[in-house]
């Protein structure tokens, strides 16, 4: 949806070095979003995501208008399951309008492969579920969350944060961390979940959700097993985030 970061340009990069040809598309889609203070404040950087783009070697990129993506009718793609819990419990209707856009972006570009970043891991299973349910022949590349240097996974909101609040927000992650290290060692995951929301609470966050979840069904987990995913969101100085990181115990 434009306003391009590293994370977004580690999918570029990755398309390029295994692709013949790669289109990046920007769009900022009305339909995933329920809060119309949230798209109007979404940040629109063209001149510079163009600039951006071109510095990976991707030459082709797909700017539709919004009359030319939903100018044609009104159906829509519905997510299945895979969307009811977290992110689709606090913002209904968001991944109705993600799977809708990406399948007509998917219609409008024919690709053969398709590269998600696994910051938002409930919007991979979704396009994954989508793809599968509705038997779409593009294969799916899931490329690992990019980080800054303070460990806050890379999201375009994190513009938003002051300065200060951007380097705060650095415990977020390194709560992830210390949950997935209480769960490898063997702590119980409502012993880990507590005390990860509680050391996030004493940092002024705001949780919606920290959970421990399959990645595929994103369904919670009750016992620890392995290449589970831990997911977070919240709010920090009125800017919603969210990250996710995979625990491994065998």
């Amino acid at each position: 949806m434009g306003a391009l970061h590293e994370g977004h340009l580690s999918l570029v990069r990755s398309a390029v070095a295994e692709c013949e040809t790669v289109v990046a598309s920007i769009f900022v889609n009305p339909t995933q979003f329920n809060d119309p203070k949230d798209l109007a404040s979404y940040p629109r950087t063209l001149d510079a995501d163009l600039e951006a783009l071109v510095s990976t070697g991707c030459k082709i990129v797909f700017l539709p208008t919004v009359e030319e993506i939903y100018g044609h009718g009104t159906a829509k793609v519905v997510a299945g399951e895979v969307a009811s819990r977290w992110e689709g419990e606090q913002r209904p209707g968001h991944f109705d309008g993600v799977a809708t856009v990406v399948a007509k972006l998917f219609g409008a570009v024919g690709p053969c492969m398709a590269y998600f970043g696994l910051k938002d891991l409930q919007q991979c299973a979704v396009v994954r579920d989508m793809v599968a349910s509705l038997v779409l022949p593009v294969g799916l590349r899931f490329v690992p969350t990019v980080r800054e240097a303070s460990g806050l996974a890379m999201s375009s909101r994190n513009q938003r944060l002051s300065q200060v609040g951007r380097q705060h927000a650095s415990c977020i992650y390194a709560t992830l961390q210390e949950s997935s290290r209480s769960l490898e060692t063997g702590s119980s995951i409502e012993d880990a979940l507590s005390r990860g929301k509680s050391l996030l609470e004493s940092q002024g966050i705001l949780v919606e959700y920290f959970a421990l979840v399959d990645p595929i069904t994103m369904e919670p987990q009750a016992t620890p097993g392995n290449r589970l995913h831990l997911i977070f969101a919240g709010v920090f100085e009125g800017v919603r985030l969210i990250d996710n990181l995979p625990v491994f115990v065998e």
